[in-house]
């Protein structure tokens, strides 16, 4: 297959999924090709197979905001014609979705279109109604449709005027780059005393509830002496940063900026938090598990269908902070079951969420929309 792909390229977790899918699909012998605004998050080494292209867009006086639905689309049908793609598939309803069907639409109709929906699209921009007509038709035209877990599926059916059947394939993770290797001295500068070890990994967007974090670690270390690493970038940094201080734990909350590769950080970790208010899967929190980290996590959107309650993690309400701390301070003063619980973490991780098994899933999909 000939595959145009299209995901925003920052930090987050539709980008790092459209990206390694992407790179996967290669490995397997497709010709993918990016089609995207910058160089999508995680590609950062030549691969035979895949080639990316960059979408200008132009700033005329005319406009008041950049055309940028209309740039990705004349790109999206500049590739197509010029590398006689098969199939678009676009991560994100809108505007990806819209321009791709656009695209197709401007090249004769022999295109297809998958649209693979991560949750964002349809739990915060499909949440104002002015988007909602324009999401549904979406959907709809596209020639097939993804959700990255059963409950954004579910969401998107209850939420949209669909008229199309949606197929849930979950997000995935590499087991042999995510795994366990463990650094002594690297630990030992974040936990030079042998204090226990906590993680936050995010683009640190309100959804995240980063602070939060900050707030589980104050009350864990009131009874695990306990650091946490706060891993990534985005608008909620400073606000951390600031309650850390406020709360006399900034010597103990070490804020790491974006990293490339998390692999070496998850390994330092006893605990991974993800106390956010909405996750449509928690791309994040199975990263973690492939490493052998419990985690304590919101029980909220597609999170309960990755981490096991009382198995691999504990999953509280979301506003619950003391029963996020109890369940915390249970998994590290209790190494048996830290350990017990690390290693059904990482079972599900290989189990469930292997890329061999995800993208394989993706490929027939994608063979099953081309006819």
């Amino acid at each position: 297959m000939r595959i145009g792909v299209t995901c925003y390229p920052s930090y987050g977790g539709s980008g790092v999924v459209g990206t390694e899918l992407g790179m996967e699909l290669a490995r397997r012998g497709h010709a993918v090709h990016f089609i995207c605004y910058d160089t999508p998050f995680r590609l950062d080494r030549y691969q035979a197979n895949i080639g990316y292209h960059e979408v200008n867009v132009p700033a005329y006086p005319l406009f008041k905001h950049p055309p940028y639905l209309l740039a990705l689309t004349a790109k999206m049908v500049e590739i197509a014609r010029y590398e006689s793609l098969d199939i678009l598939h676009v991560h994100y309803a809108i505007p990806h979705a819209t321009s791709a069907c656009l695209a197709r639409e401007i090249t004769g109709g022999r295109l297809k279109v998958v649209t693979t929906l991560h949750g964002t699209d349809i739990t915060l921009v499909a949440s104002d109604p002015s988007f909602r007509d324009v999401v549904a038709h979406a959907i709809n035209q596209s020639d097939g449709v993804t959700a990255v877990s059963e409950d954004l599926r579910r969401e998107t059916l209850e939420s949209f005027a669909v008229r199309r059947e949606l197929v849930t394939i979950p997000n995935f993770v590499n087991p042999d780059f995510y795994r366990r290797c463990p650094d002594p001295a690297l630990r030992a500068r974040f936990a030079p005393e042998g204090e226990r070890v906590l993680v936050h990994v995010s683009n640190f967007r309100p959804v995240k509830r980063a602070p939060l974090a900050v707030r589980v670690l104050d009350g864990v270390n009131r009874q695990v002496p306990s650091h946490l690493l706060m891993v990534g970038d985005g608008p909620e940094v400073a606000t951390a940063h600031e309650l850390a201080r406020e709360l006399g734990v900034a010597d103990r909350v070490h804020f790491l900026g974006r990293q490339e590769q998390v692999v070496e950080l998850l390994s330092l970790a006893d605990l991974f938090l993800l106390p956010s208010e909405q996750e449509s899967f928690g791309l994040a929190a199975l990263e973690a598990m492939a490493c052998e980290v419990p985690v304590v996590a919101s029980r909220v959107g597609g999170l309960p269908e990755v981490v096991a309650d009382g198995v691999s993690g504990f999953l509280v309400p979301p506003q619950d902070l003391p029963a996020m701390v109890d369940r915390a301070v249970a998994v590290l003063s209790d190494p048996a079951l830290q350990s017990r619980m690390a290693k059904a973490a990482r079972r599900a991780a290989v189990s469930n969420f292997a890329a061999e098994t995800v993208v394989a899933r993706y490929e027939d999909y994608l063979r099953q929309v081309l006819g």
